[in-house]
């Protein structure tokens, strides 16, 4: 084996590498840490409040299985009819302000819950109003924010910029169950979402300070004609995944994952309550001591794309994950709490560790003028079946049992890892340096 050497005028590579300067962590990055403390403030509320609002209903509404499936559906329809038209918005205007208004937004909505408990008038239909709303929001924010992370960091920065927040994320999954849990037993489940609240406007307080001057958007040039239509930008996000070798496995995988697993848990409270006669707090605790998985996966997600490849990991974490629910399955009645917590161990890390890796290479991979649409179409396909899951779930707890039902989202969920093992992302070694 032969070593290279430098052609004649070019700099040593090893005088090259010990004159260039080291690039300095994130944690030195004032701006990357606003961010990811908004982010952080954010997500421990949003912890209470996934916890909080499906107890209001069935603890302080006592819905049935098809209405608790419903709530989760209203939660993520607009996952299904709004992402691609936000997706055309977040690339036209800058990502920021779009953040800002989407935490104000759903402030204001979840207010509404304990103002209607204290005054006797809260039903299931408002519960539904409000997951739509915030879901439309939620939408907006989601496309914004994943888009946004390039524009405050560089691209080379991306999978370290996102292992911190899945960080955060993990921190906050850790100690939000319990707090939701122990909020729930002590005000009861409508006002612990007040918690939430709090979080959103300390999150838009935060953003409000990040520096960083965030690049427009290219205006469009009348001399190339008129400028496209929202449905033809869409459409060309919509290409731009499915015909990427890539984004395309990804999000096969993803939905697939996505759907099965929603569809088991869906009905996941009503079955830890009346069946295994867990309480609000038991199942706050539950949580709590699960997700310490996703510490676990965000401190070990970025070694994992280094040590065996970010194609091996992706594929590896996606088919760990579907142990999930079996673990769930398999507990016995007399004493479930552990194979609960070693089932959502498992799926709390890898999770983590499949988001950390395929986030990034979808960001580094996609040009900054489609970052939006990309993400948005990202979202369409593999958001978009959480409502199915959602209603599916429901529907069969309420036809075939919740044991049963839990059953079939674990048997579904090993079909998710097949696309990404038989595409070219089993190969990727790491992620590219620039846009494809």
């Amino acid at each position: 084996m032969s070593l290279e050497t430098p052609r004649p005028g070019e700099p040593d590579p090893a005088e090259a590498a010990a004159t260039t300067p080291r690039r300095r962590s994130l944690w030195g990055h004032r701006d990357f840490m606003k961010l990811w403390t908004a982010q952080t403030v954010s997500q421990l509320g949003d912890e209470v409040t996934q916890l909080a609002i499906p107890f209001v209903a069935v603890l302080t509404l006592g819905v049935s299985p098809f209405e608790l499936g419903l709530l989760g559906t209203f939660q993520f329809l607009p996952f299904i009819l709004l992402t691609l038209p936000a997706g055309v918005w977040v690339d036209r205007m800058r990502r920021r302000p779009i953040l800002i208004g989407a935490d104000i937004g759903r402030a204001i909505l979840l207010t509404s819950i304990p103002i209607a408990f204290l005054g006797g008038w809260l039903t299931i239909w408002q519960l539904y109003v409000v997951a739509f709303g915030v879901g439309c929001l939620e939408v907006f924010f989601d496309v914004a924010y994943q888009s946004y992370l390039p524009s405050v960091v560089e691209r080379d920065r991306l999978v370290e910029g996102n292992a911190k927040l899945e960080l955060s994320a993990s921190a906050s999954m850790v100690v939000g169950p319990g707090v939701a849990g122990f909020l729930v037993e002590l005000v009861r489940a409508p006002i612990a979402i007040f918690f939430d609240v709090i979080s959103y406007i300390g999150s838009v307080l935060i953003l409000l300070l990040i520096r960083m001057p965030e690049v427009p958007p290219e205006p469009h040039d009348p001399n190339t004609g008129p400028r496209p239509s929202m449905r033809q930008e869409a459409s060309e996000g919509l290409r731009y995944v499915l015909g990427h070798r890539y984004l395309r496995a990804i999000a096969a995988c993803t939905g697939t994952l996505n759907l099965f697993g929603n569809l088991g848990t869906a009905i996941l409270l009503l079955y830890a309550v009346e069946e295994l006669g867990l309480t609000p707090g038991t199942v706050g605790l539950i949580f709590t001591v699960a997700n310490v998985g996703v510490l676990a996966g965000a401190l070990t997600s970025e070694r994992l794309g280094r040590w065996i490849g970010v194609g091996p990991t992706i594929v590896g974490s996606a088919f760990l994950s579907s142990f999930t629910l079996v673990a769930v399955a398999l507990a016995p009645r007399e004493a479930p709490v552990p194979w609960i917590i070693g089932g959502f161990f498992i799926g709390a890390a890898t999770a983590v560790i499949y988001n950390v890796n395929q986030v990034s290479l979808r960001q580094a991979i996609t040009p900054e003028r489609m970052l939006g649409r990309m993400n948005a179409t990202m979202r369409f396909i593999v958001w978009g079946t959480i409502p199915i899951g959602a209603l599916a779930g429901g529907i069969l707890g309420g036809v075939i049992g919740l044991h049963a039902t839990i059953w079939v989202g674990a048997i579904g969920s090993f079909l998710g890892f097949l696309p990404v093992l038989f595409s070219q992302v089993r190969t990727l070694q790491r992620i590219p340096e620039s846009p494809s």
